[in-house]
């Protein structure tokens, strides 16, 4: 009989890290909540990710912004009560991360404590390198995201293609260099040119994951409700959709509810009965009234 318990079979850093050097590609899937993890996790991805994307996709903003750590943690504990096998990784919002290595560290602690491997954190260069050093100092994970940084949307004028210039493409090489020697695990890059993402991913010693940033990276990641095309769009470039979601649930929907409006649902399939005593004794009892 196995002692195994269900978290020692979750997978870790070290078996991503194998699947990378053994030639294989990972894949990662943003997702939300307890369904979409399940679906996420027998479909067999690598790894999970609980995004502040949660804000525009799920909770209806109109970017990440206003996503706060109890609103992560909310959906973090969500998708842990799939108990999913895959590793399992949370951002760290806006402004949770900024202002000081303690905030950084007690941000971080909470994902982690809710059920986290790891986390995930924007930008680059030497004024993220402090706060790094600091969380894998204390055993804690991170994985850095650079290209596109939806947290810093303002100041990029928008979610545009990032590194496309020179010199922006040298600088995003250097951040993704500073980040691997701070300790990040791994990089994320987003909207970058495809021939940018492959020179950081065979510059790096750890792997690379890409959105919008070409083949040649480690593994891709998706959001879960882009890929099914749940929502209505538009949808990025770099988006490949699988199957209509939205359509498709909306038909479903509407013949159910014209089923209900047609007197047609529920049928006697769907219905419950009493029992024959039951049925008698009630009959008895509507006649003695009458």
């Amino acid at each position: 009989m196995s002692c195994r318990t269900p978290a020692q079979s979750k997978k870790s850093v070290t078996d991503l890290r194998a699947t990378v050097d053994s030639g294989g590609k990972l894949v990662m899937v943003t997702a939300y909540d307890s369904p979409t993890a399940h679906i996420a996790d027998a479909a067999g991805v690598d790894i999970i990710l609980v995004g502040d994307s949660v804000g525009n996709v799920c909770l209806g903003f109109e970017n990440t912004i206003p996503v706060t750590m109890a609103m992560m943690c909310h959906h973090l504990e969500a998708v842990m009560r799939a108990h999913p096998k895959a590793f399992l990784m949370a951002d760290l919002p806006f402004l949770t991360y900024h202002l000081s290595v303690e905030d950084a560290l007690k941000n971080a602690g909470r994902l982690i404590q809710s059920g986290a491997q790891a986390v995930k954190l924007e930008g680059g260069g030497e004024n993220r390198t402090g706060v790094i050093c600091a969380l894998v100092d204390a055993g804690i994970p991170v994985m850095g995201h650079i290209g596109l940084t939806p947290q810093s949307m303002h100041s990029l004028g928008g979610h545009k293609v990032q590194g496309r210039g020179e010199a922006e493409a040298t600088r995003l090489l250097k951040e993704a260099q500073l980040l691997e020697e701070a300790g990040c695990f791994s990089v994320l890059m987003e909207c970058i040119p495809k021939e940018l993402a492959a020179r950081v991913t065979k510059t790096l010693n750890i792997f690379t994951i890409g959105i919008g940033a070409g083949k040649n990276c480690s593994g891709q990641v998706l959001v879960f409700h882009d890929i099914l095309g749940i929502n209505r769009g538009p949808f990025p470039k770099f988006v490949r959709k699988y199957m209509d979601g939205f359509n498709q649930m909306l038909t479903a929907l509407s013949k159910w509810s014209n089923d209900v409006k047609k007197g047609t649902f529920p049928s006697d399939q769907e219905s419950y009965s009493l029992t024959k005593a039951a049925t008698k004794k009630l009959a008895a009892g509507s006649s003695k009234a009458d």
